[in-house]
């Protein structure tokens, strides 16, 4: 089983091990790493927020003017305005955004590779890149946070494969029982390019074991170059990028075809409709059940369900069913589950061959390398969300990671794509595991990044459409996760979530249950993130009033980041059209400092 085995491999002599020295804690300042910082439509706000002290019960009022361009744009002189203003412009026209590819490579063959670069430097590159190196950026670094603005190293070099190279790529790592899975967790030829109507999230495509465990080093030098320079910093990792994503494919199925079964079980003893955690199943009734179907021989079933938590109170709820493919995993493997759609009974798990149960286990303990380091460096680890065909498998395993790591503190984050319809169940169900076991909830919250593709692959294959119906049922889910989590964290301060988004009327949101619920920005319980090159009118202001926020910092050579170029571009083209709210805080901006006399204005910091 994927899951029960995850602590076992941790323990394992034949534990996965980085090809460098591990690193030693060091002296640090603010930093974090995110990614997926979904773009909606700004909101104007005017803002004064009461925030209360904890530790001397003194409020504090805060005035937050996301206005007010004098102190937005502090940290940028006059040369770095216009560019941002070039650049938004720029991103208005259709025919630069769908084609930036090939003007970039026309323009290279034009221009010359030095001259090519440093016209990206002067536009897009200087606007979104941060450079080449861990060096080169570190004057940008120091310059933002002496403003009150952390920052997220993120290695942005990324593959640029054609279509026809992505699919190949995709289905040559199809798994043996592939055939068998139902038609939403198997590999379609038509969606093998999972790049296909995702603007905002880098993709990763298997080629081998070791491409693998390299994609692990570079993840590895991002931790590493957080934690040398932040307190308690922030990196992000992919889980597509540490093994074959097809093994995430057979692990979501498992995982959505016992919590399916659950919800048949519960409708059987008449309590179908009721949320997540309401719903429980009664422990006679239940074993009744399970032999009448020929689930597993009395015996089987008696063992999996008595334990020294489970069923003591005479009924099981969703979290106990779900710990039954974790704790149980021998009993696990010899259970049948029917199938809803021709009613036989089927293996809940399907076997793999020698060598791809090999690559499995590789790739769990890519994952718990990763979090080893980001324990040794004191930085936290993000695990960024992907498409709902992967999305149970990379939630549970991320959930596997934060009862082992954080017990003391919350080293290990989930994310959580707050436009699919079931994102506050699945909240909603990890606070409560959290709080059970005792340890640290951590949450990063997005709106989500793969909408489009979503829907045409649900309408294509012929599966139910994941996604919320419209853009304010997504602004819904998203404030009542929020609200959630915040709730949690004024209750017993266990709790931490990043609220990475560019909408103004979020961080209102944010910024106004804060003052509700007394919670300090100083407790450092609640993050805000942006990218780096947007929304600047925002992330400063935060920052200069004492609010834990952090730039999303990509670097890499200009012609390795294209690509990350050409996202950013289609990303900010849809912001622009829809608003021109930051074009017009610029331009505001540069008037005032001309007007005053300040046409060579440097930041002082």
């Amino acid at each position: 089983m994927p899951f029960g085995i995850y602590a076992r491999i941790r323990l394992s002599s034949g534990r996965l091990r980085s090809t460098a020295a591990s690193a030693q804690p060091k002296e640090k300042s603010k930093e974090l790493l995110g990614e997926e910082f979904a773009l909606v439509k700004p909101v104007q706000v005017d803002l004064i927020s009461e925030t209360k002290n904890v530790a001397n019960a003194q409020p504090c009022k805060v005035e937050i003017d996301f206005e007010n361009t004098k102190e937005a744009y502090r940290s940028k002189d006059n040369i770095e305005l216009l560019r941002s203003l070039l650049v938004f412009k720029l991103c208005t026209f259709d025919i630069l955004v769908d084609k930036n590819k090939e003007l970039m490579a026309l323009s290279k063959k034009v221009f010359g590779q030095r001259l090519f670069e440093k016209l990206m430097r002067m536009t897009f590159y200087g606007q979104f890149v941060a450079g080449e190196d861990h060096e080169s950026i570190k004057p940008l670094i120091r310059k933002n946070q002496a403003f009150g603005v952390g920052a997220v190293l993120d290695y942005s070099v990324e593959e640029d494969l054609t279509p026809e190279e992505a699919e190949k790529k995709e289905m040559d790592c199809v798994l043996s029982a592939d055939n068998d899975r139902e038609k939403k967790y198997k590999a379609h030829r038509q969606f093998s390019d999972r790049r296909g109507g995702v603007i905002s999230a880098r993709t990763y495509f298997y080629a081998d074991e070791s491409k693998c465990d390299n994609q692990m080093e570079t993840f590895i030098n991002c931790i590493r170059a957080s934690g040398g320079s932040s307190v308690d910093g922030f990196s992000a990792i992919k889980m597509t990028a540490l093994g074959r994503p097809q093994f995430l494919l057979q692990f979501s199925e498992v995982l959505v075809k016992w919590r399916r079964f659950f919800n048949v079980l519960a409708a059987q003893q008449g309590k179908s409709g009721l949320t997540a955690l309401e719903q429980t199943l009664d422990l006679e009734p239940l074993k009744e059940s399970l032999t009448k179907l020929g689930v597993g021989a009395k015996n089987d079933i008696d063992n999996l369900l008595t334990g020294d938590k489970l069923g003591s109170s005479g009924t099981i709820d969703l979290l106990d069913w779900n710990s039954l493919i974790d704790d149980r995993t021998e009993i696990s493997n010899l259970l049948m589950v029917p199938n809803l759609q021709t009613g036989k009974l089927e293996p809940l798990l399907k076997k793999f061959t020698v060598e791809e149960e090999k690559q499995m286990k590789r790739m769990l303990q890519r994952v718990d390398v990763l979090a080893k380091h980001a324990m040794e460096n004191g930085v936290r680890l993000m695990v960024d969300a992907e498409q709902t065909y992967f999305q149970p498998a990379i939630s549970r395993l991320t959930v596997e990671m934060q009862r082992i790591f954080n017990k003391e503190k919350p080293t290990i984050f989930n994310t959580y794509q707050c436009y699919l319809k079931e994102a506050y169940d699945n909240v909603i169900v990890d606070v409560e595991l959290a709080r059970r076991e005792g340890w640290h909830f951590g949450a990063k919250l997005v709106r989500g990044a793969y909408m489009y593709q979503e829907r045409d692959r649900a309408r294509e294959i012929g599966y139910e459409d994941p996604i919320n119906p419209d853009y304010e049922a997504t602004n819904q889910m998203y404030h009542r996760c929020l609200e959630l989590v915040l709730e949690e964290i004024e209750q017993n301060r266990k709790a931490n979530v990043m609220v990475a988004s560019h909408n103004e009327d979020t961080v209102k949101f944010t910024l106004h249950k804060m003052n509700q619920m007394g919670l300090s920005p100083t407790e450092n319980k609640v993050y805000f993130g942006q990218l780096l090159g947007m929304c600047d009118q925002i992330s400063f202001p935060l920052g200069q009033a004492g609010f834990p926020v952090y730039k999303y910092v990509p670097y890499g050579p200009v012609n390795e980041v294209i690509p990350y170029l050409s996202r950013r571009a289609q990303e900010n083209r849809g912001m622009m059209k829809g608003s021109q709210r930051e074009r017009t805080l610029l331009w505001k901006e540069l008037m005032r400092r001309v007007l005053g006399g300040q046409i060579l204005y440097k930041p002082v910091y």
